[in-house]
C-alpha cells in the first residue's frame, strides 16, 4: 500500500516519498494550536508515519506543550535529574566526538511495558555536513514478507530489553531489570488507530524470539531487521536548526546517520506515552 497526498484545511503537506514522510507547512508551533489543527496533524502523522516542520524556533515549554496535545509524556531514565524540564531528553555528541548510539534501526523505548506512541525531536545544533535521520515504514516491511512468513511471525512473541542503558548510568544490569523488567511484545503489532499491521522488532532493543532456539531466533531476527534496510520503504530527512520531526513509533523505525563526527550535533526529544502492543488476529 502506498500513501496518497492528503488534503487539509488548516495545513498543507508535501510527501517525501510515496510511502513515508511528509513536510508540513502552514503551522506555527510557537502558537497555541486549535483542536482542529491538532486533529489534522494527527491525521498527517497516521498517514505519513513521520512528519516534519521547518523553522520552528520554539522554547522547551512550547515543545512540551505541543507534544502534550497528543498524550501524556514520559521521562527517559537517562534524563539528568537536575534539569528544569525532565520531559526533554537531550541528545548530544559526546565530548570525544563519538555519536549517541542511535545509528541503528530502532523504535524508541520498546523495552517499556507500554512503549511510546511517538517522539517529537527538535534540531538545536546541526552539523554543516551529515547528521541526517532515516525513517523506515514498518507496515511496508511487514507487507513485503511472503505469505508463509507473515503467517509464522504473526504467532510469535519477542523479548525486549533496555539494559544497554545501565552502563551509562553506572548501574548493574540486575538493578536495571528490577526497575525495567524484560518485556514481551508481539513480533507483529496492530496499530491501535489505523488497524494496520507492522513489524515490531528492532536491533537495538529486541533480544530474542520466545520459544525459539538461539540459532533460530538470531536467524529470524536478522531476516526481519533487514526489512528496515530496504530503500523503497524509507525516507531521509536533512536537518536544519529548528527543524522538527514527529514520528509514530508504532509504525516506523529510525536511524540517526553517524557521518558528522567530530562536529557537534545537539537535539531535544519529547516522547509521548503509548499503550501495550497487541495483534488483532481477525484483521489483516
Amino acid at each position: 500500500m502506498t500513501t496518497t497526498t492528503r488534503s487539509f484545511t488548516r495545513l498543507s503537506s508535501t510527501p517525501l516519498t510515496s510511502r513515508i514522510g511528509a513536510e508540513i507547512n502552514g503551522v506555527n508551533l510557537r502558537e497555541e494550536l486549535s483542536d482542529e489543527t491538532i486533529a489534522e496533524i494527527r491525521t498527517a502523522l497516521l498517514t505519513y508515519k513521520v512528519i516534519f516542520f521547518r523553522d520552528q524556533d520554539i522554547t522547551e515549554e512550547q515543545h512540551i506543550a505541543f507534544a502534550r496535545r497528543f498524550g501524556d509524556l514520559e521521562v527517559h531514565p537517562m534524563t539528568r535529574e537536575d534539569q528544569p524540564y525532565p520531559e526533554v531528553f537531550h541528545l548530544r555528541t559526546r565530548p570525544d566526538g563519538s555519536t549517541s548510539g542511535a545509528d541503528m534501526w530502532h523504535s524508541d523505548v520498546t523495552w517499556r511495558a507500554e512503549p511510546s506512541l511517538g517522539s517529537v525531536l527538535r534540531g538545536r545544533i546541526i552539523p554543516d555536513v551529515g547528521g541526517d535521520t532515516m525513517f523506515a515504514d514498518m507496515v511496508a516491511a511487514y507487507e513485503g514478507l511472503s505469505p508463509a512468513m507473515k503467517d509464522w511471525v504473526c504467532g510469535l512473541t519477542a523479548i525486549h530489553d533496555g539494559s544497554g542503558f545501565a552502563s551509562y548510568l553506572g548501574m548493574p544490569v540486575e538493578q536495571w531489570h528490577e526497575r525495567f523488567p524484560l518485556q514481551e511484545h508481539p513480533v507483529v503489532r496492530t496499530h491501535p488507530e489505523t488497524g494496520e499491521r507492522a513489524l515490531y522488532v528492532n536491533c537495538s532493543f529486541t533480544r530474542s524470539i520466545k520459544g525459539l532456539s538461539k540459532k533460530e531466533s538470531d536467524w529470524l531476527l536478522d531476516h526481519l531487521y533487514a526489512q528496515a534496510s530496504i530503500p523503497e520503504y524509507q525516507c531521509r530527512f536533512g536537518w536544519r536548526a529548528n527543524s522538527i520531526a514527529f514520528w509514530d513509533n508504532r509504525s516506523c523505525q529510525h536511524y540517526a546517520v553517524a557521518d558528522y563526527a567530530p562536529a557537534m550535533r545537539a537535539m531535544e526529544r519529547v516522547t509521548i506515552m503509548g499503550d501495550k502492543p497487541f495483534l488483532n488476529p481477525d484483521r489483516e
